[in-house]
């Protein structure tokens, strides 16, 4: 299966994720600006119909990138952000998860991509240990979160609603008050402790979104890189280890959705390139 449904959208399964796209930190101008602008162009030109971004990379870095290199959008192309945390001066994540925070901030994300409505828009769950993992559920303030969120899709600000950072108990939830049309959380072949929650995506047909599928760092030592059934199927294909890392997340289950991020034309290719690989029936890492 090449494709998976994104609320409305009937999307290609690798997408591109815009967080590369600003400086170091996911803050600031990006390194190339021109480089920057030529792998979104190149990644529409290849087949991408879904990107994903935030408000917070930057801030107001990417969204800016993606207007300039790609507005007027081409027919079908899924817009997907996300709200629940923004950035300071000195670039710190902070939470902003009070209703009219998130009200606000998806206004800011529809005016700086020129859009009227935004394909999903993900609920982002702070956790102020550490943004990439999910918290305990609050259920009250959860539930205030749930209903800022279900008044911007009826009024068309946006397609669907989206969660990420979440435990199976969130979306539950959420299940229980409203249409949840997609999910990201970590995972890789290293770390697979959001399997439970992929795995509920996968019964009820909502998409799942991995975020960090290469690991968080692309030092030698990546955990995912550097995994030895990672490296030896590189090599036995011809292939990089991101490619063989990324190929096993898709996978994993029909309605993963990829999002790699790259500032590379290049790399961008080769991200696009792992719909192809057939891993050995025998690859276990």
């Amino acid at each position: 299966m090449s494709t998976f449904q994104l609320g409305t959208f009937t999307v290609n399964r690798i997408g591109f994720g815009a967080m590369q796209l600003p400086g170091p930190g996911v803050f600031g101008p990006p390194k190339d600006h021109d480089q920057a602008i030529a792998v979104l162009k190149r990644a529409v030109e290849l087949g991408v119909d879904h990107i994903d971004t935030a408000q917070f990379y930057g801030p107001d870095v990417a969204n800016a990138l993606i207007r300039e290199a790609l507005h007027p959008y081409p027919a079908g192309l899924a817009l997907v952000s996300k709200v629940g945390a923004r950035r300071d001066d000195e670039g710190n994540w902070t939470p902003a998860g009070a209703p009219d925070e998130l009200r606000e901030d998806i206004e800011v994300n529809l005016r700086e991509l020129g859009v009227d409505q935004l394909a999903a828009v993900n609920l982002r769950i702070h956790n102020s240990d550490d943004p990439s993992a999910p918290s305990e559920i609050d259920h009250e303030t959860f539930d205030r979160q749930l209903t800022a969120m279900i008044a911007a899709r009826d009024e068309g600000l946006i397609g669907g609603i989206g969660l990420s950072s979440i435990t199976v108990e969130h979306l539950k939830h959420a299940l229980d008050r409203t249409e949840i049309v997609t999910v990201q959380n970590a995972y890789n072949l290293v770390d697979r402790s959001a399997q439970p929650l992929l795995d509920m995506c996968t019964e009820r047909g909502i998409s799942f979104v991995p975020f960090f599928p290469l690991g968080s760092g692309f030092s030698a030592d990546n955990p995912v890189l550097g995994n030895p059934a990672v490296k030896q199927a590189a090599a036995d294909l011809g292939r990089t280890p991101a490619q063989i890392a990324l190929a096993w997340t898709l996978a994993v289950a029909p309605n993963v959705l990829l999002i790699p991020g790259t500032s590379s034309v290049a790399h961008l290719e080769e991200n696009l390139a792992v719909a192809d690989i057939e891993l050995p029936a025998d690859f276990a890492p």
